[in-house]
């Protein structure tokens, strides 16, 4: 399914072929995230995505990046996370090595220009008055900001308005040289392409890359908490949006199969227990899922949802019986049956186009260093049982590690705290 080489530099190179499908997808990810930023420079990673588009010396500006890209039909995009920056480029087969060339031509050779930099940091800012505008979209960061306050974790991938108006070139090009480097780098093409081409072309173009002194090891996570918390940001709104959720699992722990199943019977879909309860049969709410995240070190299990002003005490009622119930009762064969059946479909789906194939092989290579196929994946969801299922929401679903965040006209969160009882 997938074949991993290293280039002399250090980069590792994982390509991914399917003969059957006519596009191609190129996928470069370092594992450098929003974890990696202190104090004045919480931002700057994210920030770094965007100069990243900004102009080469071979393409002066953004425009001329873009209409390369545009001309031939090819998708492109970034992203930041709390823990890795990637950037890919999906095209029709005969342009992947275009598509390389821009993508190592960014990756090498930008040039962070004052003036672009400047115009910017307004879009950056207009980008966080966005999600601050938006709770729906808000609620997740306010959640993991109250879990891991104080921490690496802790801070907003977007960083304050006040960091990002206060960036200068020189932070720039300092977080580069530290978190750029070959080691910390992984290429992937996957789809249909010329294995032999592809090679040399990686080669030639990604070999220029330095080596930089070695990266500062990240600061783990206390994962600890005595008591259920809660935490209220004031916000005049018609709607009140809440994440209650509950410390988990890292990144490859074993239970993180059986959580997945959970997941999908408490509030993966739309007849997930949830779903059922407070949208179809009380109207309370429009929207209303859960899910979980991992990360190095910690994790986390949250269910989400927005409901009226008025309704939002019922609607986390609501919610802590079904938490108690799937404690005390034992799923059905049935149900059990009914969620793995959900996540087989999902990955199928998922993993149709080669972008997602990329993001998929190359996501468990750079976070856990070790990669299964979508058949080994499922074996493991296949094999989780109902006792599984009791035993890992008892595991985490205690009082001590209840969280419960809220973005709504409330100027405390007292009235909420007697409803987090276990």
């Amino acid at each position: 399914m997938y074949k991993k080489t290293k280039l002399k530099n250090g980069i590792r190179i994982i390509k991914v072929p399917n003969r059957n499908i006519k596009t191609v997808t190129v996928v470069a990810i370092f594992r450098v995230g929003s974890r990696d930023e202190t104090g004045k420079m919480e931002g700057i990673a994210h920030f770094l995505e965007h100069m990243m588009f900004k102009g080469t010396e071979k393409r002066p500006t953004g425009t001329d990046i873009s209409k390369e890209l545009d001309n031939i039909g090819a998708a492109n995009n970034a992203f930041t996370g709390k823990e890795y920056t990637g950037y890919w480029i999906q095209t029709e087969k005969k342009d992947i090595f275009l598509a390389l060339d821009v993508l190592s031509d960014i990756l090498l050779h930008s040039r962070f220009e004052e003036k672009e930099l400047e115009n910017e940091k307004d879009a950056v800012i207009e980008e966080i008055n966005m999600y601050e505008d938006a709770p729906m979209r808000d609620i997740p960061s306010v959640f993991e900001n109250m879990l891991y306050r104080g921490q690496s974790l802790g801070h907003d991938q977007l960083g304050s308005k006040e960091n990002v108006k206060n960036f200068c070139r020189q932070d720039l090009v300092d977080f580069y040289n530290s978190n750029y480097r070959e080691d910390n780098l992984i290429i992937t093409v996957s789809g249909n392409f010329d294995e032999k081409k592809v090679d040399r072309a990686i080669e030639r173009l990604f070999m220029p890359f330095e080596k930089h002194p070695k990266k500062t090891k990240v600061k783990k996570n206390i994962d600890v908490q005595g008591e259920a918390e809660v935490f209220v940001k004031y916000k005049e709104t018609d709607q009140s949006n809440f994440s209650l959720g509950f410390r988990a699992f890292n990144t490859g722990h074993k239970d993180q199969y059986a959580l997945d199943v959970l997941n999908v019977i408490l509030g993966g879909n739309s007849s997930s227990r949830l779903y059922e309860k407070i949208r179809e049969k009380n109207g309370l709410a429009y929207y209303i899922y859960s899910y979980a995240e991992d990360f190095q070190d910690v994790g986390y299990f949250t269910i989400q949802s927005g409901v009226g002003n008025d309704k939002c005490e019922k609607a986390i009622s609501m919610v802590m019986e079904e938490i108690r119930r799937i404690k005390d009762e034992k799923v059905s064969p049935q149900e059990i049956e009914r969620a793995k059946g959900h996540i087989r479909g999902r990955m199928a789906i998922s993993l149709e186009s080669s972008s997602s194939l990329a993001s998929f092989i190359t996501s468990q290579e750079l976070l856990c260093g070790k990669i299964l196929t979508p058949e080994e994946k499922f074996a493991k969801i296949s094999a989780v049982t109902a006792k599984d299922l009791q035993r890992v929401a008892k595991k985490i679903f205690t009082e001590k590690g209840l969280n419960l965040a809220i973005i709504g006209p409330f100027r405390d969160g007292k009235k909420f705290e007697k409803l987090l009882k276990l």
